[in-house]
């Protein structure tokens, strides 16, 4: 079968150097293709040319016929005043979906999706939820190939875990630019890297990223042979001509068009394979203190809710800890308690005297209209880096920006490049403790090892939340998990964690089950015994029954949400879709609360 899109030697320039040349690109039935690239390589670039957005230079796009396109962008954006419900209704209408297939593609996607508030705000989302909205807005338009840019990006882990299996299932085929190695991992079919450093502008392979990266090995080693072979014929070839070659012969004229051949080709692996990398390296004080934060008790309160409840928690010199937890869990808060930005709502937080603590706020921007020689050194044309003053253009060459580029305004840079930028200006600053939040959004991967190992190497303590598995595993030293429901808790490595978040929530799934397959046989309940209060004792008598109740209104629901009566009805659809979600949830409630009772009673 042919492929569903074919690009063939397509060419893309932004004023006078290419980001792109002669790349050629297809995606067939069931692809899921990782494309991955160093910043400024044309990763969007590349998806808006495959969305149609953007034209290429030259070459050509072919699709087949009634080809549906969806592109998720990096930031997600929606109209002031839209809901979650009209935003997907939008999507709908674009897709020409109606009648009872527009009720069922409705309830489908958004309940897979897990929403709650069909009438929140979009704008008042948070950046997790924002994220999985843009998603959904593309699911329900049901493309034959869906577009993600940095899909990663603001998703809690939860997330990242929702759409792996999302698009595992898929029966559409996927493109995906992210930086998110372990995603990578599991998610992709084939890789596509953009890189000078190819003849071609670009390598595929077929496999997930650890296939890939055994074959880029392979692929190097064999470029690195043919550079070295190449150099040593044409050392001989420059030799021969110093001895004073005569090109009167058909023979001799031939061996100095070769030699030409040899010296271009030369040229042309020594500009492709010539790198470098950002040189990243925080500076730490020389403090001796031990105990640098102590929590004590600290509890933090956002409105009604408890974001974490009787924290107890010591920041010691040179640890580095791994802050995870859902969208809403409270890390960002946690970060800003340690900066001393947030009083605890209740507990006390002491801090080492005259501590320094640098901070990575995510949220953080640069002014778009200043250039990058002032974002770079505020004061004059050069700066201070531990005790060295440092001019703006060497300083601005350890992030792999140009001269020609330090007049260029910051809004014309790249997210990777801001992320450069913030990252340099945070290296200038001494710190007892780094404090960052998700500092690798629209780093490449290159930029992120580098990071990896800098951070590894700070001799400081460091606070990191990233949704970044990999690097979570690679520079914690300890885990502190927030489960969004008030409590913490320790654990040695992120992969600790993960395990004992699996393991809960097949307990409860288990425990459930149980107190599910005893609804056959209708007994009577066993009196209550002492460790149960008066008022959970009358409780436990009579919740056999209304857990029986619960069940039959289940069904009730689920009849009345097949009843083809209200197939042609996308409003009636929709309310039986969410009475049904809400007999289910309230059917949950009651089992848990029989499982908290039944291990109360003995």
């Amino acid at each position: 079968m042919p492929p569903i899109v074919n690009a063939q030697e397509i060419t893309k320039a932004f004023g006078a150097n290419p980001l792109f040349q002669n790349v050629s690109f297809t995606i067939s039935e069931g692809d899921r293709i990782g494309l991955i690239g160093p910043n400024g390589s044309g990763k969007s670039t590349l998806l808006r040319i495959l969305a149609g957005e953007v034209s290429p230079d030259s070459g050509e796009v072919s699709f087949r016929k009634r080809t549906r396109l969806a592109c998720v962008e990096q930031d997600s954006r929606f109209k002031s005043g839209a809901t979650v419900r009209s935003v997907i209704e939008s999507a709908l209408d674009l897709s020409g979906v109606s009648g009872s297939e527009r009720g069922a593609r409705f309830a489908e996607t958004l309940g897979r999706a897990g929403f709650g508030d069909l009438d929140a705000p979009a704008t008042e989302l948070s950046g997790g939820w924002q994220k999985r909205l843009a998603i959904v807005e593309a699911l329900v338009q049901h493309p034959d190939i869906l577009l993600l840019d940095e899909p990663t990006n603001h998703l809690d882990l939860p997330g990242i875990t929702w759409l792996e299996d999302l698009l595992e299932g898929a029966a559409f085929a996927s493109v995906i630019v992210s930086h998110d190695r372990y995603f990578l991992e599991n998610v992709t079919t084939d890789m596509v890297e953009l890189n000078r450093i190819y003849p071609d502008g670009s390598l595929r392979v077929h496999g997930n990223y650890s296939e890939f990266l055994e074959k880029k090995e392979e692929f190097l080693h064999a470029q690195s042979k043919r550079q070295e072979a190449l150099e040593n014929l044409v050392h001989g070839e420059i030799e021969w001509l110093r001895r004073g070659a005569k090109a009167r012969t058909r023979k001799s004229k031939a061996r100095i068009g070769k030699a030409g051949e040899l010296m271009g080709e030369l040229a042309d692996l020594n500009a492709r394979t010539r790198s470098t990398t950002a040189q990243i390296d925080f500076s730490a004080t020389d403090r001796k203190t031990k105990r640098l934060v102590e929590l004590q008790d600290v509890t933090c309160t956002m409105g009604t809710r408890a974001l974490f409840d009787g924290l107890n928690f010591i920041l010691t010199a040179g640890m580095r800890v791994g802050l995870v937890g859902p969208n809403g869990s409270g890390k960002t808060t946690l970060l800003r308690l340690l900066q001393g930005d947030l009083a605890p709502t209740g507990g006390e937080i002491r801090r080492a005297d005259w501590l320094r603590i640098v901070y990575f706020d995510q949220t953080r921007t640069l002014d778009p209209d200043v250039t990058l020689r002032r974002a770079l050194a505020p004061d004059g044309d050069s700066v201070v880096y531990r005790d060295r003053v440092i001019h703006v253009a060497g300083w601005a060459a350890r992030f792999l920006f140009t001269g020609e580029q330090l007049s260029q305004p910051v809004g014309r840079l790249s997210g990777g490049e801001r992320a450069r930028v913030l990252i340099a200006q945070l290296m200038l600053q001494p710190a007892d403790i780094l404090l960052l939040d998700e500092p690798t959004n629209d780093l490449d991967i290159p930029t992120l090892e580098i990071l990896e190992e800098s951070l590894i190497d700070f001799p400081g303590s460091l606070v990191l939340v990233t949704h970044d598995r990999y690097m979570l595993d690679r520079v914690s030293s300890i885990v502190l998990g927030l489960n969004g429901k008030g409590g913490a808790d320790t654990f040695a490595d992120y992969g600790q964690w993960e395990a004992w978040q699996a393991q809960r929530s097949k307990s409860d799934a288990a425990t459930t089950a149980a107190i599910s397959q005893t609804q056959g046989s209708p007994t009577s309940a066993a009196p209550a015994k002492k460790k149960l209060s008066y008022l959970e004792a009358r409780e436990y008598a009579t919740i056999e029954q209304r857990v029986e109740e619960a069940e039959q209104l289940l069904q009730a629901k689920r009849a009345e949400l097949e009843d083809p009566a209200n197939a042609m009805d996308a409003p009636r659809l929709v309310s039986a879709q969410a009475a049904l979600d809400a007999a289910q949830e309230a059917l949950d409630t009651l089992y848990a609360r029989w499982a908290e009772l039944e291990k109360k009673n003995g």
